[in-house]
Parts: C-alpha cells; structure tokens; sequence
C-alpha cells in the first residue's frame, strides 16, 4: 500500500527524479513524459466523472478505467527488470480483455458510422473525446519510451525496457472512450455530427 506522508520532496528541484525502481532519472525522459501522460489522461476520466448525470453503467467502467490508467502509469515508472526486490505493478491481459469485450458490448447497439464524428454533444461526451485524446498522446508518449528502452528486459547491450501490455491497453482504452462518448451522447438525446470533408469550402 502506498503511504503519503508529504507531498514536496525537493528532489526534483535540478530536474531529476526517481522512477518506481528507485533509479534517478532526468525529467526529460521518455518513461516520464509517458507516464505523466497517462496522468493527465486519468485527470480528464476525473472531470468525465464529476458531470452531471453520467449513466450508471458509463460511470462503472469509467471509474475501473481510472485506477487500471494508475496501474498503467506504476508500470510505465518501473523499467522491466527481473532484479526487483519486490513484485512491480505491471498490466496483464485480462485487463485488456476486459476492455476489448467493453468496446463489443456497448458498440453493438451504437449505430453504424458513414464518417469520422466531430468531438462534442453532450458536456460528458465532449469530455470523453478530450480524455481520449489524452490517452491517444500518453500510448505514443509510451511508444517513444519503448523506442528509446526497448520492450524486453534488460540485458548486458539495452537498458530495462517498458511493458508492451501497457501501451496495448493504453491503445484500447482509447478506443473504448470513444464508443463510450457516442453512449453518452445517445444517452442524452444528443445527435452526433459527423465530418463533412471540405463542407461549405
């Protein structure tokens, strides 16, 4: 369990931090630009959250997502290492899963799309689109990491690498944001409108 019994530590005033293994790290580093990235995603399910009137079932899975996004950011702040004196957080593929039957289960009512949908609607979907966003730059963000460490474990030529399962769910979660902001809209009785390439131009 974690414990906060402070929250300023003043270690990270000459840019340096330390990741969840302990190793110092500049904080212009890939791992931490991903996952503070997933950070901010997590930030804006929170503001999703505390709309009004967010359906039981939106609600439910959203605030699954949110402490699965935790576990994603505690497993992209500790590189792949098998030497850990204690068991990392990492993603596992239930959890991705999970997302995958979530994405079939509300999509299958949700009608066919002709184009892409412009972001809005409701005030809940609109902040759906802006979370999913958020979670599109936090698997890319993630990516660079696993393109500068690498996705295996560490080895004697590479430095610890990241956790492909993480990005993975990263990829997913953003593609269930997305039907669950077209949920939220028709929840509401909101119409989506949908890209009209070059209308009016």
């Amino acid at each position: 369990m974690v414990k906060l019994t402070r929250i300023y530590t003043r270690t990270g005033d000459e840019g340096r931090t330390r990741l969840a293994d302990n190793a110092e790290a500049s904080k212009t580093d890939p791992r931490l630009d991903a996952y503070g990235s997933v950070d901010e995603a997590n930030c804006a399910l929170g503001v999703a959250l505390a709309l009004p009137d967010v359906p039981a079932d939106l609600a439910q899975v959203l605030g699954l997502m949110q402490n699965e996004l935790f576990d994603v950011g505690a497993d992209l702040a500790t590189p792949m290492r098998g030497d850990l004196p204690y068991q990392p957080v990492r993603v596992e593929q239930a959890s991705i899963d999970r997302l995958e039957a979530w994405c079939d289960r509300f999509n299958a009512d949700l009608a066919p799309l002709a184009s892409f949908v412009l972001p809005g609607g409701c005030p809940l979907a609109a902040q759906l689109h802006v979370a999913r966003t958020q979670v599109r730059r936090a698997e890319r963000a993630a990516w660079a990491a696993a393109e500068a460490y690498g996705l295996d474990d560490e080895t004697d030529d590479s430095p610890a690498g990241t956790n492909a399962l993480a990005i993975r769910y990263l990829n997913r979660a953003s593609d269930l944001l997305f039907i669950l902001a077209r949920c939220a809209n028709r929840a509401a009785g909101v119409d989506e409108v949908c890209w009209t390439p070059q209308a009016g131009r």
